[in-house]
């Protein structure tokens, strides 16, 4: 099975003056959830390369077992450092992919044309979609093959409005996450702030929050066996 994890090149929060990108927990657990399982792992970004890293998920309250593996793999890091260009990338290469969050993806994956025709194309040949925390805000331009939103009439979850204003960044960040879903007429839910809660609709799945990222990872192996 070839799994493709497709991450952020944005790097500035907003007008801040700080930086963000990708959520390290997010990326590691389900890499090698995916890698455990025997599939073959792509990583790709807008700009190829190194996608930048959330300064804050570096932070000790913030490591797991999968990100101090990380901390330890050469390899891995090696592949995370040359990700492919995601406008070169063909959805009939792979079975799945998979969006790491952090808050990098609000400012690019949202609008970026290569993404939302990639999990447009996906989600129609109906291999797994799956995106956690942030990063279902990918989702946002993203039609259906009727040209309504995809996530229009279906399950899903993402970070709550409540998780962005406990982390400060409610009035920085390009939109909300849950206010977006719900505008989209997505039948959004959601579980307590910081726990795992997953919600899947036939091939999309979502996650809340980077507690989230391991059970996305889960649904689509689930899946894809």
């Amino acid at each position: 099975m070839n799994v493709l994890m497709v991450l952020t090149s944005h790097d500035k929060l907003g007008d801040t003056g700080l930086k963000t990108g990708f959520w390290l927990e997010e990326f590691a657990s389900p890499f090698y959830r995916f890698k455990d399982s025997g599939f073959n792992v792509t990583l790709a970004s807008p700009a190829g390369g190194q996608p930048p890293l959330d300064p804050s998920s570096e932070q000790p309250d913030f490591q797991t077992v999968a990100t101090d593996r990380f901390n330890q793999d050469q390899q891995a890091q090696q592949l995370l450092a040359t990700t492919h260009v995601l406008s070169e990338i063909n959805q009939a290469d792979f079975d799945a992919v998979f969006y790491p969050g952090g808050h990098g993806p609000l400012w690019d994956l949202t609008n970026d044309a290569h993404s939302i025709a990639l999990i447009e194309a996906f989600y129609q040949a109906n291999k797994p979609v799956g995106l956690v925390c942030h990063a279902p805000g990918a989702l946002k331009n993203v039609k259906a093959a009727d040209g309504t939103p995809l996530v229009a009439g279906k399950q899903v979850t993402g970070f709550t409005n409540s998780e962005e204003a406990a982390v400060q960044l409610t009035e920085i960040v390009p939109y909300l996450v849950e206010d977006m879903m719900l505008a989209h007429g997505a039948l959004y839910t959601k579980g307590d702030d910081w726990n795992s809660y997953l919600a899947v609709d036939g091939n999309l799945i979502t996650g809340q929050n980077p507690a989230s990222s391991e059970a996305v990872a889960d649904e689509i192996i689930k899946q894809l066996k």
